[in-house]
């Protein structure tokens, strides 16, 4: 199943826990502001989209 925007970063990471290093890297903040879309933590910390689900997708696989 490929991750999507709308998924919510703490879902992603409870389902994912190899995706922590994604976010970290996008310097998403998924501790205290993990409770929204990765969509909106993106605009909100200024990570590209696209990259990040790519990353996110990827990271996922494996």
């Amino acid at each position: 199943m490929a991750l999507t925007k709308e998924l919510v970063v703490n879902d992603c990471i409870k389902l994912y826990p190899k995706t922590i290093g994604v976010f970290t890297q996008f310097k998403i903040d998924s501790c205290c502001g993990g409770a929204v879309s990765i969509e909106a933590a993106a605009a909100r910390d200024g990570a590209p989209i696209d990259d990040l689900m790519k990353a996110l997708n990827e990271a996922a696989a494996r």
